[in-house]
């Protein structure tokens, strides 16, 4: 149970970055829809700290999610390097 509540409080917050940062940056008007999904944002950190307790172990909880996490930010990062994902100025 520590393991995974480790685990939802370290990569609950970044995971739920992640999802809400790729759902802005695919808006077509980012100045009108982040405002909103920035509120959403606590729902889905409490949806992903939830999503940790549904692994079988903690260990699992922490390579998943860690996991997730590590592939998020990296496609993120290449697409926003190769041009294909862009922030409104």
């Amino acid at each position: 149970m520590l393991g995974k509540s480790t685990a939802a409080a370290v990569l609950g917050l970044p995971l739920s970055v992640l999802l809400v940062g790729f759902i802005a940056l695919l808006s077509n008007d980012q100045k009108s829809t982040t405002l909103p999904l920035l509120l959403l944002f606590f729902l889905a950190w409490v949806g992903a700290m939830i999503a940790a307790f549904l692994f079988k172990t903690g260990l699992r909880a922490w390579l998943w999610m860690g996991g997730a996490s590590i592939v998020g930010y990296t496609a993120l990062h290449f697409l926003k390097a190769s041009g294909l994902m862009k922030v409104a100025g």
